[in-house]
Formats: structure tokens, C-alpha cells, sequence
């Protein structure tokens, strides 16, 4: 048997870094803040992360300082050891390569065999920061029991639905709110939606007790919950514990002369364990293959496929969709007007429409005939496939740095749903040598949005290559979908995704993206308040948030000033909440700012 941890979810190869000493000596220096419970051990997490998505060598700690998270003192650090390794293994010893018999450490171990997890528990993890280095004994010598939410609870719920969905074959690893909360109701008697009556809390409050007791991890925006190694294992034992009863029941159904009901249309998977949950069974029996067409698709008759909202292979057509400020107005008009050009040149099938985020984009355009007697044709259904272009030429990358567009852009193009976003940028000569920003920081611009952000970056020099890799990639598309089986599922449940290399075929309609990626939609009072807050000299995002929490409006707000005693406690109302990961505090200067915008009748000086 293989030594090597079974790791779950979608595997994939991960590139070797090129600067593995310095990989290891971060990865040493946050294992040793961790252990003593030093707070640097996420900055040296997070300096971690960009240098493992840097793909170029570094000669010292100096260079490091463009990556993100790598400050005056990592950088010193690292020089530091630098010039100890050299002094033990001479000025010409390889700095890109381990010396022989050292490996590099840093890859992800949170995936781990469930046996070896448990009986290890006890014992200090590298990257679980020494949270788990506590003593589990009291004074009187006897073990603490650890946490376990009691039966048919949230907790309860949450934690078995997350361990039944790490099982799966092929699971993406984390589940979403709105799909948690649903596949979590049927294990729990409160709701997790709606508060019983008397009562402000619903089942899912007990999520935070979870993640506090570093049982579930919560991280990306949407945000996604997946099982930590202790939660694994306390989950295990929950989902063992759960196959007993359903043993013990059915042994005294057939003590008493019953038999147990199968269901039809449930699939036993492991054809072992005859105690699977019913409801896992039956969504996995009833859930569509990702990729081709399945014997289920096959035998859909086009009107209950269309009922169903799928799109059945040669039922439709892969459209290229074109934003209208890409063909007409504009101080480009000429170039705008030779896209147009070259793409009907190339014979390529697109339709000019408003994009409310990205410039091109590619859709499954349903086939329709026209009815008998009708003028028009039936309107077609549209579904978003996952590419989406995003067109910069130099003078307006140059022009959306300085104004702002730029960040705001790329973080619109994360969360529209679509999961492969492209940055399509025209380099157009040496038209970057005559721009208000210097060459090298539009370049380190968009080396940023490939490295750090994890977009596809496109490079091309003019509109007509421009106009070339549109073709090329709505050919690639078109075989790529041939023969597929497209389902149509809803952005609120499955969230933004995985970014895998397989093919997507469950993918949104395209009027729900579009309406999900306006950018002046409606807002709600406590959105309107949050950006409010947001615009105060060192309030971030996190800040806001937490204050948020206690205070959902300004009037909410306003009435707690009301009920203060004193002018002193009113500027320090906001002081003790606490924000972030770290579980900071808000702090004095910020609750004065605060109060002083809200309170103060006159001009602010």
C-alpha cells in the first residue's frame, strides 16, 4: 500500500516552483510563527501564496519585493539566508534548484486520509498553524471531550452534508450557502432560513460556532464552506455513528417481520454499504454527466428537453456576441469599424448586443423554426458559455490604471459567473512609449492580472490579430461543444464555480447574466450604507462589514448614539468591534471618524 494521503476533490498538477529555497524558507518561518502563535504566520502565508504563482527565478530577497504580501522585512529575511547559504556552500551554489537530499515544503495538506487525520489529532500540523497544539487535559488529569454539535442540530446538519459531499466521486470540494443550507435541511428540525418563533437565530447561526472551533472553513466571495482536518474527522465519526442507528433500525425492522422500501430510481454506488442516505443516492442517480451527451439526454424528446431547460447536441448553435461600444463611437471609430470588417471576412457568425460586463462573450443559440401563421420565429433560448473577452488596448489600459476602471473591471469579471475570463491586449508598437504612464508599469499591469488575479492573457499587436483570435476561438468553441448536452442551471446556486480544465456544460442563460452583471442595479439601504462607510479614509470592505453586523443602517446607527450617556462614549461606541480574520479592533480613531460624519450638525473641519 502507497504511504501517500489520499487527497479528495479534483486533483490537478501543480507547476514546480522556480525559487524552491525561498519557498522553503517561508514555508520554515511560518511553521516556526505557528508554533509559537505569532500572528506572522499569515503574512508569511500570504507571501507564500504570490510566490508560488510567480513563475520567474529571483536572484534575492530584493527582487521578491514586486510580489504581493513580500515587505522591507520578508525581503531582509531572505537576504539574510541568502548570504548564510552561500557562506556554507560557496558564492557559485544553486539558488533554482534544492541542494541534493532537501525537498522543498509548502504544498497544501489540507486533504487528508481520514485514519491517519484521526490518529494524529494531537499531535502540532504545519499548516493548520499549532491550533490544535492546546492541551486537551484539565486540572484534574481528565481529557476534555472535544466539540460535537448535538443531533439533528445545524451543526450536525452542516458538518454530515459537508462530509457526504467530500465523498462523492469527482466533488468540487465546497459547497455554497444556498446549496448547503438546502441538501442540510432534511438533517435538521430547525430551518435554516427562517427563525422559529420568539427567536431572532435560524439553524445556520450555528456555522459560525463551526468555523470558530476551526471545523469548517469559509473562504472566496461567494463564499464557500468546506471541512477543516479536525471537521473531518469529527465528521466521520458523526456519519459512523449515523450508520449505526440506521443499522440498529433495520435489524428490528426485521425482527418485526418488515422489509425495507426501495425507492426506484436510486442507485446504490458502492454496491457494499447498504446503509447509503437515500437523498444522496438519489440526487447522484438524477444528476447529469458533465461532459457528452449521457443515455438520459439521449432519450429526452426535444420538447421535454426544452421544458427541462436543456439544449440537446445539434439543437443549437455557438454565437459570438459583440458589446456595441466595441462597433461603434467612441475616439476609436476606425479600428471598431475594421473588427467589424475582418470578423465578417473571416465568415464568423456574431450578433452586436449591449454587454453589461466584457466586450465579447460566446452563447448556445437554440435552434427555432418559425411557426405556421406566426410573423416572428419563437424566441430563441441563449445559454452563456464560460469565456469571456475583455479587449484593452495600451492607451486605454493606460487611461483605466489612472481612473480606476481598471481594478473594478477585473473584480466585475470574477464575479459574473463566467469562469474563464480573457484579457485580450493590443499592443499596437511602441504606442506605450508615448503614454502618461511609463512602459514598465503597464506592463507590470498586466503581468499582475495573469499572475496574481489568474486571468488568461492575450497578447496580439493590431485590430486585425485581434479580430484573428476571436475567429480562431469561436471555431475551438464550436468543435469543443460538438456532441455536448447542455443543461441550464441558476447563478444563485451554484455560485461562481470550479475553474477546471473540463468543460462546462450546465451552464446559465444568458439573460440572467447579463441582468446578474449591471452595473447600477438597485441597491438596498445597507448596501447603500456600506459603500458610505466605505468612502472614510481607512474603512476597508472587512471594517465595513463588521460594523454592518451590529448596525445594518444608518438609523440603527444613529438611534445607538441617541442612547449613549456621554459625548466620550458615543466616540468610542464603534471601538471594540471587532473585523477581519484576526478578530481586530475597530479602534478609536476610526469610531470618532465615524460618529463625527454621522452626529455633527455643522461642516466637518
Amino acid at each position: 500500500m502507497s504511504s501517500e494521503p489520499v487527497r479528495l476533490g479534483r486533483k490537478r498538477a501543480l507547476p514546480s516552483c522556480p525559487n524552491p529555497l525561498f519557498l522553503q524558507w517561508l514555508t520554515e518561518l511560518r511553521d516556526q510563527a505557528a508554533e509559537k502563535g505569532i500572528k506572522t504566520q499569515y503574512v508569511y502565508q500570504k507571501a507564500l501564496s504570490s510566490l508560488k504563482k510567480y513563475p520567474l527565478p529571483l536572484n534575492n530577497g530584493k527582487e521578491a519585493k514586486i510580489l504581493q504580501n513580500f515587505g522591507d522585512g520578508i525581503c531582509k529575511i531572505l537576504d539574510e539566508r541568502l548570504e548564510k547559504y552561500y557562506r556554507v556552500n560557496g558564492p557559485d551554489a544553486p539558488i533554482h534548484s534544492l541542494p541534493s537530499g532537501v525537498q522543498a515544503s509548502g504544498h497544501s495538506t489540507n486533504n487528508l486520509d481520514p485514519s491517519k487525520t484521526s490518529s494524529n489529532t494531537q499531535e502540532p500540523s504545519g499548516t493548520s498553524g499549532g491550533a490544535h497544539k492546546k492541551t486537551t487535559r484539565e486540572k484534574g488529569g481528565r481529557k476534555k471531550r472535544g466539540y460535537v454539535p448535538q443531533k439533528r442540530s445545524g451543526g450536525h446538519a452542516v458538518l454530515l452534508t459537508l462530509y457526504r459531499h467530500s465523498q462523492v466521486p469527482n466533488s468540487k470540494g465546497f459547497m455554497f450557502k444556498n446549496e448547503l443550507q438546502t441538501e442540510a435541511q432534511p438533517l435538521c428540525d430547525k430551518s435554516f432560513t427562517a427563525p422559529d418563533l420568539g427567536s431572532k437565530y435560524t439553524a445556520w447561526a450555528s456555522v459560525s460556532t463551526l468555523i470558530q472551533r476551526d471545523l469548517v472553513l469559509k473562504t472566496h466571495n461567494p463564499a464557500r464552506y468546506s471541512l477543516t482536518e479536525l471537521g473531518l474527522v469529527v465528521a466521520e465519526q458523526l456519519e459512523s455513528g449515523e450508520r449505526e442507528e440506521n443499522n440498529d433500525q433495520k435489524e428490528e425492522e426485521k425482527r418485526d417481520g418488515g422489509e425495507a422500501v426501495e425507492y426506484p430510481g436510486t442507485v446504490d454506488l458502492t454496491q457494499e454499504d447498504d446503509h447509503d442516505d437515500e437523498g444522496v443516492s438519489s440526487r447522484l442517480a438524477k444528476r447529469p454527466s458533465p461532459v457528452g451527451p449521457t443515455e438520459e439526454s439521449q432519450a429526452v424528446e426535444p420538447g421535454e428537453a426544452a421544458a427541462r431547460g436543456i439544449l440537446l447536441p445539434g439543437c443549437y448553435d455557438i454565437i459570438l456576441c459583440v458589446d456595441f461600444i466595441e462597433t461603434t463611437g467612441g475616439s476609436n471609430t476606425a479600428g471598431k469599424t475594421d473588427l467589424v470588417t475582418e470578423l465578417q471576412k473571416n465568415g464568423v457568425t456574431f450578433d452586436v448586443r449591449k454587454l453589461n460586463v466584457g466586450d465579447f462573450l460566446w452563447v448556445a443559440r437554440e435552434q427555432v423554426a418559425p411557426d405556421p401563421g406566426q410573423l416572428r420565429p419563437p424566441k430563441a433560448r441563449e445559454l452563456a458559455l464560460d469565456y469571456i473577452v475583455e479587449r484593452k488596448r495600451m492607451d486605454d489600459l493606460c487611461g483605466s490604471i489612472i481612473d480606476g476602471r481598471f481594478r473594478e473591471q477585473k473584480f466585475r469579471l470574477k464575479r459574473c459567473g463566467l469562469h474563464k475570463p480573457i484579457y485580450l491586449v493590443e499592443e499596437n508598437g511602441s504606442a506605450a512609449a508615448h503614454l502618461s504612464l511609463p512602459e514598465s508599469t503597464l506592463q507590470q499591469a498586466i503581468a499582475n492580472t495573469q499572475v496574481v488575479d489568474g486571468f488568461f492573457v492575450k497578447r496580439v499587436q493590431d485590430v486585425k490579430e485581434s479580430a484573428a483570435y476571436l475567429t480562431i476561438m469561436t471555431r475551438y468553441l464550436q468543435k469543443l461543444y460538438t456532441n455536448r448536452t447542455l443543461h441550464c442551471r441558476s447563478r444563485e446556486l451554484e455560485g461562481d464555480g470550479p475553474r477546471g480544465a473540463q468543460v462546462s456544460c450546465s451552464l446559465m442563460s444568458f439573460a440572467e447574466f447579463n441582468h446578474g452583471a449591471v452595473k447600477s442595479k438597485c441597491q438596498t439601504v445597507r448596501e447603500v450604507f456600506a459603500r458610505q462607510l466605505m468612502q472614510i479614509s481607512g474603512l476597508s470592505g472587512d471594517k465595513a462589514a463588521a460594523i454592518l453586523e451590529h448596525y445594518n443602517t444608518v438609523n440603527s446607527l444613529v438611534r445607538a448614539y441617541g442612547q449613549c450617556a456621554s459625548e466620550a462614549e458615543k466616540e468610542k461606541l464603534l471601538s471594540s468591534i471587532r473585523y477581519g480574520k484576526l478578530k481586530r479592533n475597530l479602534g478609536p480613531a476610526l469610531s470618532r471618524t465615524v460618529y463625527q460624519l454621522y452626529c455633527t450638525k455643522g461642516p466637518l473641519s
